[in-house]
């Protein structure tokens, strides 16, 4: 059984110490897909929602969320993030459609940006929400999830 690396050894929860670490360049990417109705998703096209650019405040939204995730995420580390990029794209499969939310983080560093990433991707999902929610209660936030990392050394993961 692995054993958890956030706790010591009187089940404490503590910050890792990644001191020894070497620095190494460190990549994540992370989705959220936000279900919204056809008409939600037309008003957004026409640049009609009421609380102004919606892509443009929630790609600054996940922006800064990743730059804050040390301070929403317990025991996570704060990184000197050297990117952080987030494409917004509409989507359609079976009979949802919405917008499909990709974060990517970048970093050199002792660990890696997969929370930062996973952060962005919510956070941004969370502002669509917030600026659509006056048109429809029914929005669906799903499908959080890492899809890819680089670097460290637990080398490079793709989903």
């Amino acid at each position: 059984m692995t054993t958890f690396t956030h706790l010591n050894t009187a089940g404490e929860a503590n910050m890792v110490d990644i001191s020894a670490k070497t620095d190494s360049a460190r990549r994540a990417v992370a989705q959220a897909h936000v279900i919204l109705s056809p008409q939600v998703l037309r008003a957004i096209g026409e640049q009609s929602i009421a609380k102004g650019d919606l892509l443009a405040t929630a790609r600054i939204a996940g922006i800064q969320a990743a730059k804050k995730c040390s301070d929403l995420i317990p025991l996570c580390h704060p990184l000197p993030l050297s990117k952080v990029n987030i494409d917004i794209e509409e989507f359609s499969g079976g009979e949802c459609v919405g917008l499909k939310i990709v974060a990517t983080c970048m970093t050199t560093g002792k660990t890696g940006v997969e929370m930062e990433a996973l952060t962005a991707a919510s956070v941004a999902a969370l502002t669509i929400y917030d600026m659509c929610k006056a048109m429809d209660k029914s929005i669906v936030i799903e499908s959080i999830l890492l899809l890819e990392k680089q670097g460290g050394k637990s080398g490079d993961w793709q989903r």
